[in-house]
């Protein structure tokens, strides 16, 4: 089903037209809970896996009692109704640092010791999203997005993991990967989503602008020709940023949110060069400060259970309710991608 971003108030570079050559095109991907196949661009779905490719782990430390104060895959699963997968005994996980529990054991799980197997996030097809193409890789139309469901102390968020490959050279897929015993946080475990794909224009983010720019933004005089929402005369840069600037939710491509923080500097740590927003993986569609950007008719269209949070399809929650947003270089698609929390 097609989802449409309603239209912005007004064309904000009819006001500001020095915003019109930083246009960026962004692709909203809508996700909402489904039933995707590997075939399907998706959110928590199943992936387009080579049958003979190993399956991700990740190889930090996870202790015995950060594993066992987690929470078991199976049930939140079942709490969901989302159907079970197959099991699966995790050939790619060594030994734990400790020895396991009878229970587990004989159960022939590995122990939480070792490597973890990473969890499916995101898996978008270049049908779906065309501007998703990585550098150096003429023939990478899939992109696939895994993390370890586990905080670790240098990032207090998952780990992610980005493979590109070509879908038609997938022949065998993996019917059962390898899986986690457990995620550290219910927010941690993507319900199976299907997309949407829309693309839309984003301008930058009001503290990503230069300073000229700034001051023309939160000077009302600029904006009364468009006659906008009055409540805004008192810092009219507020509308920019919730109405004009950076849509919510996940997406690819696009300029990146910031609220959290400053922008902070985002450079390939191989080559130096600027690194481009690739994907966000958000806690929720849109919130009260972005209701704007919500698809026509879309409350009406998809409840969500009782206590769930609106707009919040997938159940992801990251840093109670931030983003993560994926930055990869422009020059190839080898160096090594960056995670920030927004």
């Amino acid at each position: 089903m097609s989802r449409t971003t309603p239209p912005r108030p007004f064309d904000v570079t009819a006001l500001f037209p020095r915003l019109a050559p930083l246009a960026r095109t962004a692709t909203r991907l809508h996700p909402r809970p489904g039933s995707p196949s590997p075939h399907d661009s998706s959110v928590g779905g199943p992936l387009l896996w080579p049958a003979g490719e190993p399956w991700p782990h990740c190889p930090e430390p996870h202790p015995w009692e950060q594993v066992e104060a987690a929470f078991d895959l199976a049930e939140e699963r079942a709490d969901r109704g989302i159907p079970a997968r197959t099991p699966h005994q995790d050939p790619e996980a060594h030994e734990a640092a400790e020895p396991a529990p009878d229970d587990l054991a004989g159960a022939g799980l590995p122990g939480p010791g070792g490597p973890i197997a990473m969890l499916p996030v995101a898996q978008l097809h270049a049908r779906d999203v065309p501007r998703l193409r990585p550098p150096g890789r003429a023939g990478a139309d899939l992109l696939q997005v895994l993390w370890c469901p586990f905080d670790h102390p240098a990032t207090a968020h998952p780990r992610t993991a980005l493979f590109w490959r070509s879908a038609a050279e997938v022949a065998d897929v993996l019917d059962a990967p390898p899986e986690p015993p457990s995620v550290e946080y219910p927010g941690y475990l993507p319900q199976p989503c299907l997309l949407a794909p829309e693309e839309v224009v984003e301008y930058p983010h009001f503290m990503e602008l230069d300073e000229e720019l700034r001051q023309e933004l939160a000077d009302w005089s600029r904006w009364q020709a468009s006659a906008p929402d009055a409540s805004y005369a008192d810092a009219p840069q507020d509308l920019y940023v919730s109405a004009l600037s950076v849509s919510p939710g996940w997406k690819a491509g696009g300029w990146s949110r910031w609220g959290l923080t400053d922008p902070v500097p985002r450079a390939c740590a191989v080559c130096g060069t600027a690194m481009d927003p690739l994907l966000t993986v958000a806690s929720t569609e849109w919130n009260s400060g972005s209701r704007s950007w919500a698809p026509e008719g879309e409350q009406a269209r998809d409840p969500l259970p009782p206590g769930v949070p609106p707009a919040n399809y997938t159940r992801i929650d990251l840093a109670r309710g931030y983003d993560l947003q994926l930055h990869v270089c422009p020059v190839s698609a080898d160096h090594p991608h960056l995670e920030l929390i927004q």
